[in-house]
């Protein structure tokens, strides 16, 4: 069964243009994705997908593979499809070019939720978070699955609503919430697998009242019946969208909190 990861990386980013090429402690973002996925022992093949030569000039300056797509996707996800349509792939990995803390096995890891589950569409990676902060931040989706582990929704709202939770204490911003010791939350960390029928299922599909509501396109195929596979992770990531996340990412790598 051969596994291909694509790494849809649009330079035309609304909130940090450029950022798949900024440096990172001397090193393109995209480079520390790229590495993190070729790293991975159930994968065949790492392709980052892009709207911009010059993205792919610097994927091939670290001797990686990069694919000119269509600069009029809607999504990564989009970006994704074309470049593993005519392609012979079986899972297929979407692994954002923004996350340059991803690592080797958390990209085995949603492999192997397919090849362990063969009623799962999808396959994707979440975390349980205590933090106040992100429990309650509308950046950070969480999700609540069932006992099998299955998704049932994901939302930016938090879920589980604890309703006879006692609220007690307020975090450094005034927001009151419960103890982190009588929550469970988890966070979606935002990448995916899917069997390849499954994703062009997926694209071909439109976009549903859910999806719009909460900017998720997860939601698209739970709404349509398909089936998403979770699997806790030990590992923390950070999306880069501002510069303050750039630098919170340069800290971890030098060794901070």
């Amino acid at each position: 069964m051969k596994a291909t990861v694509v790494i849809p990386a649009r330079f035309a980013s609304e909130r940090l243009p450029g950022k798949v090429i900024r440096p990172i402690l001397g090193r393109p973002m995209i480079q520390y994705v790229y590495e993190g996925c070729r790293g991975a022992s159930l994968v065949d093949e790492v392709v980052v997908a892009t709207d911009s030569e010059e993205v792919i000039e610097v994927v091939e300056s670290f001797g990686g593979t990069a694919i000119l797509t269509s600069p009029e996707h809607p999504s990564g996800t989009d970006r994704v499809a074309e470049v593993v349509t005519d392609r012979p792939s079986d899972i297929v990995v979407n692994v954002q070019g923004d996350e340059p803390m991803i690592r080797p096995e958390m990209v085995d890891e949603v492999v192997r939720v397919l090849l362990e589950e063969p009623s799962a569409d999808i396959g994707t990676l979440v975390k349980q978070t205590e933090d106040p902060g992100e429990v309650f931040s509308p950046d950070v989706v969480k999700v609540v699955f069932d006992d099998r582990g299955f998704a049932l929704y994901f939302s930016r709202s938090p879920i589980p609503y604890y309703r006879d939770e006692v609220v007690s204490k307020r975090d450094e911003r005034g927001v009151l919430y419960t103890p982190p010791s009588r929550l469970r939350v988890y966070k979606h960390i935002g990448i995916y697998s899917y069997r390849k029928e499954s994703l062009l299922r997926f694209v071909a599909l439109k976009q549903g009242w859910l999806e719009r509501a909460e900017r998720l396109e997860q939601l698209r195929a739970l709404q349509n019946g398909m089936r998403i596979k979770v699997r806790e992770t030990p590992y923390e990531t950070i999306g880069v969208d501002t510069e303050e996340d750039l630098r919170r990412v340069e800290e971890f790598m030098r060794g901070g909190p």
